[in-house]
């Protein structure tokens, strides 16, 4: 059970997605830890924990989202925070035999649930990305926008690593705008997905990574600072498409 603790103040100079949470970490280098922990536990249920969530609509949101940023055969893709690919296994249906997929992740626990021969794996954070100047046609970020640690830093990399013209797609789920949206919201996350996942995971304690869920969403920054950051890092087109209230779709155009 989580304590009720206000959020610590964010670190001076730097874009976080959220105010620290100090119910689950002090500082930075706990909330590495954290991350690290949560999400190596969790990796081998996440999966099945997703498909129930979604009701099985995730691939086709997935893979809609990813064609109408712009993703096409043939393209570079890196996809930052793959997780276990539920993103890099859509994109890679939509760039066939001639596009490649790299996907990047800090946890290798999530990356050891990756089956799919036609992704290389690195291991690396969306603030230092190991890979070289205009590498990539398109970049993708599948709802781990909540999990970094500096926003402008990650825009600034998704620009360096991105060809002149290339794309980026962050996916992301947002809290409501409404009071009466929020609270249904959190409802569910909160209370209903904890028990689900206990449920699906059996054993093992995935509600926690749920209920941390719910609190990033609850205390993210709003759109506009997201879409002002991707601005700030040399993108053009900057713009933000929401489905059901909640799902946000980012995208923008690194200037040819």
């Amino acid at each position: 059970m989580t304590r009720s603790v206000p959020p610590l103040p964010e670190p001076a100079g730097v874009l976080a997605p959220h105010a620290p949470l100090a119910q689950y970490y002090r500082d930075e280098a706990e909330h590495q830890a954290f991350l690290r922990r949560i999400f190596d536990e969790t990796a081998p249920d996440y999966e099945r924990i997703e498909r129930v969530l979604a009701l099985g609509s995730g691939p086709w949101y997935r893979r809609r989202a990813l064609q109408q940023a712009g993703l096409a055969a043939g393209m570079d893709v890196l996809d930052v925070g793959i997780g276990t690919g539920l993103v890099a296994r859509e994109a890679l249906a939509l760039i066939g035999p001639t596009g490649t997929l790299i996907g990047v992740d800090p946890s290798p626990g999530m990356m050891g649930q990756v089956q799919d021969a036609r992704i290389q794996l690195v291991t690396g954070f969306a603030e230092a990305l190991p890979r070289p100047d205009a590498s990539s046609d398109f970049l993708s970020m599948g709802y781990a926008l909540r999990h970094i640690s500096n926003v402008d830093a990650a825009f600034a990399e998704f620009h360096r690593v991105l060809r002149p013209g290339g794309r980026v797609a962050v996916l992301e789920i947002t809290k409501p705008r409404s009071r009466a949206g929020t609270l249904l919201l959190k409802g569910y996350m909160r209370a209903v997905v904890p028990l689900i996942a206990r449920v699906v995971a059996g054993h093992r304690d995935t509600a926690e990574l749920w209920r941390y869920y719910w609190d990033t969403i609850e205390a993210c920054i709003p759109p506009e600072t997201v879409m002002e950051s991707l601005r700030k890092a040399g993108f053009i087109d900057v713009r933000r498409s929401v489905e059901l209230g909640v799902f946000s779709e980012y995208t923008a155009r690194k200037p040819a």
